[in-house]
């Protein structure tokens, strides 16, 4: 073995998967446990990072082909020693050539001054900031400025994050593919008209405003109707998700969701103004949808909204099943309190999605129109394997115990049904038909009713939801 090349030692090594087992290698000689170390593409590291600036240019040294980098503070306490800097960023930028991905989570003392170190990693594509609160616009133009490559961009409560400058020279370059802006105060739908031209590359965008923080101050209706002058070319789009997002009819976000005809995934959770129009030309423009989402709100008091007529019904649920036949996934929620009677899909409309696409999961959440015939309904389900019950006060034993003649049916879960007793799941006991049967929070479903009633069974027990 002295004798081998290192570039014969790295491949033998590198057919070796398990770290565990490398790890063992690697103790064998002082050869192999160098060479083993510049296998080592990837770390992920957390409080223990301490003292922060010696331990990471520890680690750098020691694997010195680092390309992905997590740094993550969650839990973090002053007692447990001083967290990671704008100095340690600097170790990073300056030991790590190879540096391709890094997240950053609960880093408090980062700056922006931290960001312009990482300015200097070239081969620098992804980029995931997660609560980062002395971040501002500034730091991260200075960054997308200097990584020329960055594709992915994710930007978690950065509440600082003002200037949008740096979202205008990313909409200039065409190179992002994934951004996330997540409960960024200052961020508003708005804002992403900047993107221009970048909307032609991206491939998936989640954006999710603070409710709470944007209902304090007045939307700005000017920025959103520049989105009529300007042609949004979303066709490469794959994955979209907005939460809590104001949806204007004709402008803003609206103009999104009726272009993206590429679109495989859409998670609309909570965004106000969508109407039955906008799921329409969706599923028309949107063939190869495959997931939807709809997470609908009963709050609909807002003023700018109030003139507009807000309808999702089952017309929207007719066009999916119409002209999304690789539809596999659905799921439908309700917002906590009682439906508002004019924006609730039927069960008519649910099961036309179940009899005209290949449905393989389906999840229902305060959907009070499913019931025991629903249940009867999916009995006929030929590609149905994942059934979610959540809240779905209608569904009794009888429909429950009809879980176990649904064909392909394997996973099974029940959360905070009131209707559904031990009784609904005796005709699974002993079947083993199901791989896994998951009942939270079910008041009259006791630990002992789901025993035997899947090959895997998890049980929990909180009614404190009730009071």
């Amino acid at each position: 073995m002295n004798n081998l090349p290192d570039e014969l030692l790295l491949d033998i090594l590198g057919r070796i998967k398990r770290t565990t087992d490398r790890s063992s290698v690697s103790l064998t000689c002082k050869r192999f446990h160098k060479l083993a170390n510049g296998l080592r593409t990837s770390i992920r590291v957390g409080c223990g990072l301490h003292p922060a600036s010696d331990a990471l240019t520890a680690l750098c040294n020691r694997f010195y082909n680092l390309e992905k980098v997590e740094i993550i503070y969650s839990g973090w306490m002053s007692k447990l020693g001083k967290q990671l800097d704008d100095h340690g960023l600097l170790i990073l930028s300056s030991h790590c050539p190879s540096l391709k991905d890094l997240m950053l989570s609960y880093c408090t003392f980062i700056t922006d001054a931290g960001l312009s170190y990482l300015a200097s990693c070239s081969k620098l594509a992804s980029l995931k900031l997660n609560f980062a609160p002395r971040i501002t616009g500034c730091g991260i133009l200075s960054l997308v400025v200097g990584c020329k490559g960055l594709t992915v961009l994710h930007l978690i409560r950065c509440l600082n994050v003002s200037s949008m400058e740096w979202l205008e020279y990313l909409g200039n370059h065409e190179i992002l593919e994934d951004l996330c802006i997540k409960n960024c105060r200052v961020i508003g739908e708005g804002d992403l008209i900047k993107l221009g031209s970048t909307w032609r590359k991206l491939k998936r965008l989640q954006f999710e405003v603070d409710a709470n923080y944007r209902y304090m101050k007045l939307y700005d209706r000017l920025a959103v109707d520049r989105w009529q002058k300007q042609w949004i070319p979303c066709e490469n789009m794959l994955e979209l998700s907005l939460v809590n997002c104001v949806i204007s009819p004709g402008r803003g976000l609206a103009c999104v969701i009726g272009k993206c005809k590429n679109l495989e995934k859409i998670h609309l959770d909570m965004c106000v103004g969508v109407r039955d129009c906008d799921i329409v030309c969706l599923a028309q423009k949107s063939s190869n949808l495959q997931s939807i989402s709809l997470r609908v709100p009963s709050d609909f008091s807002l003023p700018l909204l109030q003139n507009n007529p807000l309808r999702l019904t089952d017309e929207s649920l007719k066009a999916v099943a119409q002209n999304c036949s690789l539809l596999d996934t659905v799921r439908l929620s309700f917002s906590d309190g009682e439906f508002p009677s004019f924006s609730s899909f039927t069960l008519n409309g649910i099961l036309m999605l179940i009899q005209m696409c290949p449905i393989r999961e389906l999840a229902l959440d305060h959907v009070y129109s499913f019931n025991d015939v629903g249940m009867q309904a999916l009995c006929s389900a030929q590609y149905l394997q994942i059934l979610e019950l959540v809240r779905c006060q209608e569904i009794t034993d009888e429909g429950l115990q009809l879980a176990g003649q649904i064909p392909q049916l394997c996973i099974l879960r029940l959360r905070k049904c009131l209707g559904a007793t031990d009784d609904g799941l005796k005709p699974l006991v002993g079947s083993y038909k199901l791989e896994l049967l998951v009942v939270e929070d079910c008041p009259q479903i006791s630990e002992r009713g789901v025993q035997g009633a899947a090959k895997s069974v998890s049980f929990k027990q909180d009614l404190s939801w009730m009071y």
